[in-house]
């Protein structure tokens, strides 16, 4: 099979999958589609060709549109349904003493996936702690490091959310996990100069992916600080050398349920014509 097949037979000649291509790899000659010299070595492997053609007429050397899901317009969801989703998420920190089901977490990282990266590079990886006592001893390891800094770093000695966490930690309070059940870790190659915008936008997907499971969430920002800077953490962790953890989410089923929507600040909005 040639890099780009087209069925004439199907084929309208309306020279969409040209215009959708991002890279120009497709021309039109006697109106029909053909790819241009060394296109199989420049495609991101989109899928937008094969995705925007009405008739199915096109197909690449590695994907046909047999293998697309098809677009339902009747799962679309309304302006309404979109504002209402968005602005009743919260992020959760108190959680059941209960596990996830593994293949739902499965799911719910399948589905953040889907998250558009850099020249659909698709690098982005995943680490999930599931085993609650290694979350445990990973936000112990993480205090470790918060200690460490406050005894080295001048600068960082009297940081009050450090006191906090550690003052917290002793008297039995987790601020650095919230005693959540799994913690998920987002890496990607730290050669990428849009790994960490793959990474948090991953996440992103995930945070919103997962009320559908009812499962809550909350980003982790002081150990992903540790993941990346404490040697113990690092080794614990085990990710493999070139690569950089970019994020992490607590994971687990809320504890209690929320019964309004707070307020926001109005945002600030430039309009240049």
């Amino acid at each position: 099979m040639s890099f780009l097949t087209v069925d004439l037979e199907k084929c309208n000649k309306d020279g969409i999958c040209a215009l959708k291509c991002p890279l120009g790899l497709i021309q039109i000659a006697e109106d029909v589609p053909f790819p241009v010299q060394d296109a199989e070595d420049f495609c991101l492997k989109c899928g937008h060709c094969v995705c925007a053609c009405p008739t199915e007429a096109l197909s690449l050397d590695f994907l046909t549109p047999g293998q697309c899901l098809p677009v339902d317009s009747s799962l679309n969801l309304t302006q309404e349904h979109v504002e209402y989703f968005l602005r009743s998420r919260r992020s959760i920190r108190t959680f059941e003493d209960k596990d996830v089901d593994k293949d739902k977490i499965e799911k719910a990282i399948r589905i953040a996936s889907f998250a558009p990266t850099g020249s659909n590079r698709q690098a982005v990886k995943w680490l999930v702690i599931y085993d609650r006592n290694k979350v445990q001893k990973i936000a112990s390891m993480t205090i470790d490091w918060t200690m460490h800094r406050m005894k080295t770093e001048p600068a960082f000695a009297d940081d009050p959310v450090a006191k906090l966490l550690i003052n917290d930690w002793k008297n039995g309070k987790d601020d650095i996990c919230r005693h959540a059940p799994h913690l998920i870790f987002c890496y990607d190659d730290e050669a990428i100069g849009s790994a960490s915008a793959n990474c948090h936008t991953a996440l992103s997907y995930l945070e919103l992916a997962l009320p559908s499971f009812n499962i809550g969430s909350c980003w982790g920002g002081w150990v992903t600080y540790a993941a990346n800077a404490w040697p113990a953490l690092i080794e614990e962790l085990d990710i493999p050398k070139g690569q950089q953890i970019f994020g992490a989410l607590m994971v687990g089923y809320p504890k209690f349920k929320y019964y309004r929507i707070p307020p926001r600040n109005e945002p600030e909005i430039i309009f240049r014509d």
